[in-house]
């Protein structure tokens, strides 16, 4: 079987990430996968064994996702977006899938519509009409009108075969975040979450009893890690790892430095052995996406959760407020965040840490395949 997946990310990575764990898993069951990626370059995500085409990046200006850059900062004009979405449809009609997978739209991205309607058109037009199905988080944004609800929905009905809902029903249904109708419900496909091999200890045990400080691998968390600095400083006797994301890092990494002073920090790029980092790490400061909430459950690490909420941005604070209840979890909300709150959260979840870990519920990769395969079989 031969699988696509369309994916942009536009801020930080994580989607990019969520959809090379799914190519992984359709490619260990033995069938062919292609992802086409519409958003920068992350190089600290492991692509390996995976075939993956470039379309010509954009990326977002913060939380204005209607205002798309590429990647020399220019704003993207008419003719760099019909190009993508020439170059998506041809992508599209050459390797003709058997399954085609759209990460977050339509219930996402919005403002890319006119390409991902485009490679949908393209797809239903093949010799074989594909099976379509979407990909989506445990959480999405709501909706800020009923008729962007609408305008989804009208979407599904015409396109797709299914929906796949990387949560546990009986744990966060999608509900929570999104006007369902019985329509859309029975479009729903849930597959559990998705999330890599649970981490092993880094064989060079870096990170060992440290406070890993990460936001992601967007240009976003600035704050977070300036908060962390003077956390740090209220904490000799603990070093901070600070992992800083982004294009921009270096610059973001220098900017930072002139803080640091005495403190006991480390500042660097975000990592490709991160996840190998946590299970030895004394606590997490994060923010609260998707992947990384599932990397803190699956390693055990004592965590303080910053729910990234600029722009109204809600998405990250019912995720970060679903798992406050668990041990060796904090939530510190971003109007609350100064060194002091930080340094009383870390040392809080440190002594209530670490906690158990579960091995069960991150399988969602596999069940999205066996749900593909199950579908197609149906056509």
């Amino acid at each position: 079987m031969k699988v696509m997946i369309i994916v942009t990310h536009l801020l930080g990575t994580g989607h990019l990430s969520r959809a090379l764990t799914l190519g992984k898993a359709f490619e260990r069951a033995g069938h062919e996968t292609f992802i086409v990626s519409g958003g920068m370059p992350a190089p600290q995500l492991d692509s390996t064994d995976i075939s993956l085409f470039g379309l010509s990046p954009l990326r977002s200006v913060g939380t204005d996702f209607t205002r798309l850059l590429t990647a020399n900062g220019d704003i993207a004009d008419a003719a760099y977006l019909k190009a993508r979405e020439t170059a998506l449809v041809k992508a599209v009609e050459s390797f003709a899938p058997d399954v085609l997978i759209t990460e977050l739209f339509p219930f996402g991205r919005r403002s890319l519509a006119t390409e991902f309607i485009a490679a949908l058109e393209a797809a239903r037009t093949l010799p074989h009409r594909p099976t379509i199905l979407g990909s989506i988080r445990d959480i999405l944004a709501p909706p800020s009108k009923e008729s962007k609800a609408q305008r989804t929905e009208e979407i599904v009905l015409r396109y797709y075969d299914g929906i796949l809902v990387h949560a546990d029903q009986d744990v966060v249904p999608l509900d929570v975040s999104w006007p369902v109708t019985d329509r859309l419900r029975k479009r729903l496909f849930y597959t559990g979450f998705v999330a890599p091999e649970a981490p092993v200890p880094h064989p060079d045990a870096v990170g060992k009893g440290e406070v890993l400080v990460s936001a992601g691998g967007g240009s976003v968390g600035q704050p977070i890690f300036r908060v962390a600095i003077e956390a740090a400083r209220k904490m000799p006797n603990r070093r901070w790892r600070m992992l800083v994301g982004g294009q921009d890092a270096r610059q973001r990494i220098a900017d930072l430095q002139n803080d640091v002073g005495d403190a006991p920090v480390t500042l660097e790029p975000v990592r490709s052995d991160f996840r190998q980092m946590l299970p030895l790490a004394a606590a997490s400061v994060s923010m609260c996406g998707y992947n990384t909430a599932l990397d803190i459950l699956q390693s055990g690490t004592p965590a303080v959760f910053i729910p990234f909420d600029d722009g109204k941005e809600v998405e990250q604070t019912l995720r970060g407020t679903s798992l406050a209840g668990l041990s060796a979890i904090e939530l510190l909300p971003s109007n609350e965040l100064d060194g002091s709150a930080l340094a009383r959260a870390v040392e809080a979840v440190i002594l209530h840490g670490p906690r158990p870990v579960s091995a069960t519920g991150f399988d969602g990769a596999d069940r999205s395949v066996e749900i593909a395969v199950k579908l197609r079989s149906q056509a």
